[in-house]
Parts: C-alpha cells; structure tokens; sequence
C-alpha cells in the first residue's frame, strides 16, 4: 500500500529531483552519505532542513565541492572559473601549475 504524503505525484518527483546527481565519477562512500543526508532533510522539512545540512556539509570544503559538484557541476566550473578569475588566474596559468607539479623533479 502507498503511504500518503499529501503531495501528488509529480510534485513529490519534483521534490527529490531536485538533488539528482548528474556526475557521480568524484564521489566518495561518505560524499553519498552527505548527498543522502542532503536528501532526507530537504524530504523532511524542505529548504530550512536542508540549508542546516548543507553548512554541515560545507565544513568540509574539498567534500562540499565534489558534492554540490556531482548535483550541479556546471554551476560548480562556473563558480571556480569566477574566482579565479577574480584573481587574476586564467586557464593558461592553471595549465602552468597543473604541469610544474605533475612531475616532481626527482622522478624526471
């Protein structure tokens, strides 16, 4: 037997859609506990319960990007392309660094 929920179908659908993971590749065991926990609070009691577990979830900082990353990964690139920008920090210089650390000296 369904349990009544008081919302119709599509709008319960809508409700979990919402935390749909576009790219799962980065998530770790404990980012799917995070994104489930996510999940329940906003089930729960909807954006109040889960704003309070998402300031949880962003103590972590590294966890709270693959996370939010793996529901909105666009919105994610975007964020950090911004700030990056606001440093002063183009694609090249990324490159740059990305290519002095990927091989340590000592293993050349």
């Amino acid at each position: 037997m369904r349990k009544k929920t008081g919302l119709s179908p599509a709008k319960a659908g809508a409700k979990t859609a919402i935390l749909d993971v576009a790219d799962p590749s980065s998530l770790t065991d404990a980012d799917w506990a995070s994104l489930n926990a996510l999940r329940r609070a906003y089930e729960r009691n909807g954006s109040h319960d889960f704003a309070e577990e998402l300031k949880k979830l962003a103590s972590d900082p590294l966890q709270y990007i693959r996370v939010v990353g793996a529901v909105f990964p666009n919105m994610i690139r975007e964020s950090i392309r911004d700030v990056l920008a606001d440093k002063g920090i183009t694609h090249d210089d990324l490159k740059e660094i990305v290519r002095k650390r990927g091989k340590p000296t000592r293993l050349q």
